[in-house]
């Protein structure tokens, strides 16, 4: 543990420092104005700031509120002395200024970049050949992440779901453009959001000195009209940078992500150019926090019509919870595939379409349930909806196979599922152990 503490101790929220240099710039030229002694009285302000600042600075943050409170304190305190008001005023006015510790583009970029990663990801996908054959083959795409936090062992990303959805391989490159592969930890496909996780051991002490993590804001504090920054991986060829505003809150949008329909809420729309490649990268306000995942753009609205400068981002009080949660999962590894376990069941998706339909939860529906089965001594019935496995969120056919390629045979996991009783799904939770796919074939063959 000391090993870790002191290869960590770098790794930490940015503490602002380009911002209190111009502070403390203004406030010398404030100073510069004044003679006599409110040049004395002015110039007390400005180094008590500094000395605040470096005090702060030892400890990785920032100059406090009732620090510099405090300053003003005595600020008033020399004018009720007998000071000349007008400099000393001004000065007050600074000080005030910069409490909020807003900065310019280029501020908030300094910061916020080294919590940006780019993301890398190889999946398989099936394609016709000439002769209608079905085959496999190796597709990339890029995307973008932001570190949120990290625990003893790992590194902790935040991004969309739709960005690793399905990948085999995910890698992710820093500020200081070293690469390190990533596990995913866990999705939520409903919000479009997932955590991957980077082990500590696999990241040198430079690198961990060059990355930080990102500082979190308050999206439900917005207003329309306040400036931000996105930054991720646009069009995949690394780390950019684009400004812009708040154009609107709680914005609603219904989209495809390749695997299925996601129908989002709560999110910020805005008119930073968010472009491929920015997915699960960043929105940030100009004290450099974060307040949005980013998600997506709009080029025509569902008339056709082109649209331009509408980006959305899934807004930091909707995703943090969520983020936690799955932060807090355990890590798992692929499992090889001959050691994978098995449920024993056939199952079908429950879309949103089929759900709307016929008044069905969306999920994974038990079609079949093999007699003696691991899911049929757990107590799975036929009709029943998958929604959980072994801590997460199962939406689709396909993201219980993500889930079951990291359970081995032998496992004993629980699952949540929605029973129809008396006209109504009710939630169940089931405990059962994982068996091997020769055992299963063979209760198969035997019935």
């Amino acid at each position: 543990m000391e090993e870790y503490n002191e290869k960590m101790k770098n790794v930490r929220k940015r503490s602002g420092l380009g911002r209190k240099f111009v502070a403390a710039t203004a406030i010398a030229a404030v100073c510069g104005l004044a003679g006599g002694s409110t040049f004395c009285s002015v110039n007390y302000i400005g180094s008590q700031y500094l000395s605040a600042s470096a005090e702060q600075n030892e400890s990785g943050s920032s100059v406090s509120e009732n620090s510099i409170q405090g300053i003003l304190d005595q600020a008033d305190t020399a004018l009720t002395a007998g000071e000349k008001t007008e400099t000393a005023d001004l000065a007050k006015s600074v000080l005030t200024a910069t409490a909020s510790e807003e900065g310019t583009v280029a501020d908030v970029a300094a910061e916020c970049v080294p919590s940006v990663v780019t993301i890398a990801c190889t999946s398989m996908i099936d394609m016709q050949n000439y002769f209608g054959q079905s085959q496999q083959y190796e597709a990339q795409s890029a995307g973008s992440g932001v570190i949120v936090g990290m625990n003893d062992t790992e590194l902790l990303i935040a991004t969309n779901n739709h960005v690793v959805s399905g990948a085999k391989e995910v890698s992710v490159g820093f500020t200081d453009e070293t690469t390190a592969e990533a596990t995913v930890k866990g999705t939520s496909s409903q919000n479009d959001l997932a955590v991957l996780a980077v082990k500590l051991e696999d990241l040198s002490q430079e690198t961990l000195d060059a990355i930080s993590v990102a500082s979190i804001g308050n999206s439900e504090d917005l207003v329309l009209g306040e400036q931000v920054v996105a930054i991720g991986n646009a069009l995949g060829i690394g780390t950019s940078v684009t400004s812009g505003y708040v154009s609107a809150k709680n914005r609603e949008l219904t989209f495809s992500d390749g695997s299925g329909t996601v129908n989002q809420t709560q999110l910020i729309q805005t008119d930073a150019p968010i472009n491929p490649g920015d997915s699960g990268g960043g929105l940030f306000n100009m004290k450099g926090e974060l307040i949005g995942i980013n998600e997506a753009k709009s080029s025509t609205t569902s008339s056709g019509v082109t649209v331009d400068g509408v980006g959305y981002a899934i807004s930091i009080d909707k995703a943090l919870p969520i983020l936690e949660d799955l932060m807090s999962l355990e890590t798992k590894e692929a499992v090889p595939e001959e050691k994978q376990g098995y449920l024993g069941v056939t199952c079908a998706d429950v879309t949103s379409d089929i759900s709307a339909t016929y008044d069905m939860p969306e999920g994974v529906c038990f079609t079949s349930v093999l007699e003696d089965g691991p899911a049929a001594k757990a107590g799975a019935k036929k009709g029943d909806i998958l929604t959980k496995f072994d801590g997460r969120e199962i939406n689709d056919y396909e993201s219980l196979k993500e889930v079951l390629s990291t359970c081995a045979a032998g496992d004993t996991v629980e699952m949540t599922v929605l029973r129809l009783t008396e006209g109504e799904y009710n939630e169940v939770t089931l405990t059962l152990t994982l068996a091997s796919k020769e055992a299963v074939l063979t209760l198969q063959q035997n019935r």
